[in-house]
């Protein structure tokens, strides 16, 4: 009885030990939280998060402004090979080239680059009890998709993206 009190206790402990540093966020990350109540506004179309729930579809809003996920292989463009540029919903800003685009086998868009590292934005996401790097719009701060260390060369990265957060300007 002895053994098993010490093991829960030590369990206990660990557990507590994982969720408080989950939890905590450093000094030099760059989290952005743009809520549905936001008042954040639209820097090109100088709309409010009001006005955007009216020019967005309701799955565009949840994922841009709410850092929802489309559900995986259901997106318009995870499996496109159309040529152009893919540009934020939200805003317009271009973000992505087609000359990037591969197939990762996970279900969304995937790139191994943005047109111009400045075009997007990262930052620590902890959410889920885990730690990735999101990524968003540099213009108007839409929630896009995630990066992983995973890609193809010459980058070796991923940006998985969501299809909805896109908008693509055929060549």
């Amino acid at each position: 009885m002895k053994t098993i009190s010490k093991l829960f206790l030590y369990i206990m402990c660990l557990s507590t030990t994982l969720l408080t540093a989950c939890a905590q966020q450093s000094d030099n990350s760059k989290i952005v939280t743009i809520t549905k109540d936001s008042t954040k506004m639209n820097d090109e179309q100088n709309l409010s998060e009001e006005e955007l729930k009216k020019k967005l579809t309701p799955e565009q809003f949840h994922v841009c402004r709410e850092k929802g996920t489309e559900r995986a292989f259901t997106g318009k463009y995870y499996d496109s090979k159309e040529k152009g540029t893919y540009k934020c919903v939200v805003c317009g800003n271009p973000l992505f080239s087609s000359d990037t685009k591969f197939d990762s086998g996970t279900g969304w868009p995937s790139f191994y680059a943005p047109m111009d590292t400045s075009k997007v934005a990262e930052h620590k996401d902890k959410s889920y009890g885990m730690i990735r790097t999101e990524v968003t719009c540099s213009k108007c701060g839409s929630h896009l998709g995630h990066v992983f260390e995973d890609g193809p060369q010459p980058t070796g990265m991923r940006y998985c993206i969501n299809s909805t957060s896109l908008e693509l300007e055929k060549k």
